[in-house]
């Protein structure tokens, strides 16, 4: 099985398109970039193996976190707080990107989340 990251949002906060887009953009940037500094062999795979992604929404902040905290314990994580300059408050936290990491651990935690 290959590698894949994830990345979950916050649906509640009811974010454009474009907004959506930027977050998960710093969010899987971000997650690689931790991946590349802990994991420099999943991180180059996961490159070479097509850089696949998934990105699913959770319902409030407090799932996030608590998401959030357990993936962390067993995948490079990295968790995106907004700086505040158009839909949403300074410092919200908005999203989370997991991985790369293996497909089984991401689908472990992430396995009965809807697809944003």
């Amino acid at each position: 099985m290959g590698l894949k990251q994830a990345i979950i949002i916050r649906a509640d906060l009811k974010m454009g398109k474009g907004k959506i887009a930027a977050q998960v953009s710093h969010a899987s940037l971000s997650a690689y970039k931790k991946c590349e500094r802990e994991n420099p062999k999943d991180a180059r795979r996961w490159e070479s193996e097509g850089q696949k992604k998934i990105v699913l929404k959770v319902g409030s902040e407090r799932e996030l976190l608590e998401l959030y905290e357990k993936m962390s314990k067993e995948i490079p994580c990295a968790l995106i707080r907004d700086a505040g300059h158009t839909q949403v408050e300074a410092g919200s936290i908005t999203c989370f990107g997991a991985g790369p990491a293996q497909e089984a651990l991401i689908d472990k935690y992430c396995g009965g989340l809807k697809l944003l």
